[in-house]
């Protein structure tokens, strides 16, 4: 994957300079909102290392030592969302009840009670998947005033585990575009060259990981919805089997083909976010009833997930 060879940011820690957009400038605009990376320097960047390595990791080992606090991460990603955004467009909606999640994270450590795996993790969440707590409007202005009653099972068992939904990314419209210049609200840029497109149809997903605006993120794959906007921004991105992640929640589109997959900065990253969401789900008959564990091994890392996909009731 390009993440392991050759990253868009020169990824370091805590307080260490990023450089996350290769050049913010693009033709489209004046010269008086061009912008240059060295203005968009993070001065509280998320905690990784090297583009290779799992930021759920740094994540989960950061709050069990309490070197950081749910808070403080999320404070910082929140900081690099609001420094980006306006020039990425990654996101059509962002959650207002992030820090209040953190905190809750903040106080079970401090009872010494235990947290999910995915703890204090930031994840975006394409808009074409449901959550209760926010629009889903599937990148179309037909539903621009529609907000679901129920989360998403994948999404469900995103915040089961302990993972805060920072925000709904951009798409093209109901997932029918490549570009995701197809969207109804905005069009997305590719942190690389904000002049250049950051595929689709979850590009705002992949720029959002790209950028680091979150740590991973959701997407949804018909036929490579996931996988070419990964490739276009430098990220991991994963369509799993069909049948291994619940439908239930997203809007269809080939109902046949569509798959729920995931984007991160790596492939461990991936592979655990593909743990928490997989497992047979009683609300869509065509998920796999097989139960899965996948256990994430690092080399040179102390830390191990073990994260089990089962039925839920």
């Amino acid at each position: 994957m390009l993440s392991t060879i050759q990253s868009p940011r020169s990824l370091s820690r805590f307080h260490l300079p990023l450089r996350p957009l290769k050049a913010l400038s693009s033709p489209h605009r004046s010269a008086a909102t061009t912008t240059t990376a060295s203005s968009l320097i993070d001065q509280s960047a998320p905690p990784v290392s090297s583009p290779s390595s799992s930021q759920i990791l740094s994540i989960r080992r950061s709050l069990l030592s309490r070197e950081l606090t749910a808070t403080q991460l999320a404070e910082s990603y929140l900081s690099r969302l609001r420094l980006t955004e306006p020039h990425l467009n990654s996101f059509l909606h962002v959650s207002d009840s992030v820090l209040r999640e953190a905190q809750e994270i903040d106080d079970k450590l401090s009872r010494n009670e235990d947290v999910g795996p995915l703890s204090g993790v930031l994840v975006g969440v394409k808009d074409n998947i449901c959550t209760a707590d926010m629009p889903s409007t599937g990148g179309s202005r037909i539903l621009g005033n529609y907000q679901p009653p129920f989360d998403a099972t994948a999404v469900k068992r995103v915040k089961e585990l302990g993972g805060i939904v920072v925000g709904k990314t951009n798409m093209d419209e109901f997932g029918m575009g490549s570009t995701t210049e197809g969207s109804a609200y905005k069009v997305t840029s590719n942190p690389w060259d904000v002049s250049r497109v950051p595929g689709g149809s979850s590009g705002g997903s992949a720029a959002a990981v790209s950028a680091r605006q979150c740590a991973v993120s959701l997407g949804s794959d018909t036929g490579g919805s996931v996988r070419q906007p990964a490739s276009f921004c430098g990220v991991v991105g994963l369509k799993p089997t069909y049948g291994r992640v619940s439908r239930y929640g997203l809007m269809a589109y080939a109902s046949s083909l569509d798959v729920i997959g995931c984007l991160g900065s790596s492939v461990a990253d991936a592979g655990i976010l593909l743990g928490a969401i997989s497992g047979h789900d009683r609300l869509d008959a065509t998920s796999s009833d097989r139960v899965m564990v996948l256990s994430v091994y690092l080399r040179n890392e102390s830390d191990i997930i073990c994260l089990t996909a089962c039925s839920i009731a």
